[in-house]
C-alpha cells in the first residue's frame, strides 16, 4: 500500500477519493489552479499545491509536468487521476512510471491501445469478443465514402482518437455523408488533433449493457 496519494482532479471526484484515502490511513494531496483556491476539494486534503498560471484553470489540470512536480514536492508515491482531465492520457501513466510513482489506473500501453478506437476494436477481436462492424480507419474522405456502401443507414462517423462525442456525427442518409465527414473532421482536428477514421452502424433504440470491473496489482480482479 502506498502512503500518500495526489488526486489530479477537482470537485466531487477528488473529495470522494480523499475520503477513501482517509479511511485507509493514506495521506492526501490536492492540486488547484488560482481560480480553485477556495474550492472544497482543496480543503479536504491534508496538503494542497497550486499549479498552472492564473487565467487558465483547465490547462492547469491538464499539465502533466505540474502534477508530477507537485507529487514530488509532496512526497506522494501515488497519483489518482479520477475521471476526465488526464485520466485516459497514457503520457501521465508513463511519466508516473519514469518517476517511480504508482499510477492508479491502467498502464500507459493499455491506455494507448484503448484510446484509439481502431486498436481497441482490433484487440477485442483478437481476444475473441464480438464487436460491431466497422470500416478500416482512414483519413481519406473518398475511402470512407466507398466503405459506407457496405453499411445500412443510419451510421456513425467517428474520430479514431478522443471521445465524449467530439468528432462524431450520426448520418441518416448517403447524401449527408460527405458533409458530415467534413464537419466531423474539423471538430476532431481542433479537439483531439485527429480526423475521423472509421464508420460504424448507429444503433436504433439500443439497450446499453455494462460490466463494472476493478483490477489491482498484481492481478486481483473483481
Amino acid at each position: 500500500m502506498f502512503s500518500k496519494v495526489l488526486v489530479a482532479n477537482r470537485g466531487e471526484i477528488a473529495i470522494r477519493a480523499f475520503r477513501a484515502a482517509y479511511e485507509l490511513g493514506i495521506g492526501t494531496v490536492a492540486v488547484f489552479p488560482h481560480e480553485d483556491r477556495n474550492s472544497v476539494h482543496r480543503l479536504k486534503a491534508a496538503e494542497s499545491y497550486q499549479i498552472g498560471e492564473e487565467g487558465h484553470p483547465v490547462r492547469a489540470y491538464l499539465s502533466i509536468e505540474a502534477i508530477i512536480d507537485a507529487a514530488k514536492s509532496a512526497g506522494a508515491d501515488a497519483i489518482y487521476p479520477g475521471y476526465g482531465f488526464l485520466s485516459e492520457n497514457p503520457d501521465l501513466a508513463a511519466a508516473c512510471e519514469r518517476e517511480g510513482i504508482t499510477f492508479i489506473g491502467p498502464s500507459a500501453a493499455v491506455l494507448e491501445m484503448a484510446g484509439n478506437k481502431a486498436t481497441a476494436i482490433a484487440t477485442a477481436k483478437a481476444a475473441g469478443l464480438p464487436v460491431l462492424k466497422s470500416s478500416e480507419p482512414s483519413a481519406d474522405i473518398d475511402a470512407l465514402l466507398a466503405a459506407a456502401e457496405e453499411f445500412e443507414y443510419p451510421i456513425f462517423v467517428k474520430a479514431v482518437a478522443g471521445g465524449g462525442g467530439r468528432g462524431m456525427r450520426r448520418v441518416a442518409a448517403p447524401e449527408q455523408l460527405r458533409e458530415s465527414i467534413e464537419a466531423a473532421s474539423r471538430e476532431a482536428e481542433s479537439a483531439v488533433g485527429a480526423p475521423p477514421g472509421l464508420l460504424e452502424p448507429a444503433g436504433v433504440s439500443p439497450r446499453p449493457n455494462a460490466v463494472e470491473m476493478l483490477a489491482g496489482h498484481p492481478g486481483h480482479v473483481m
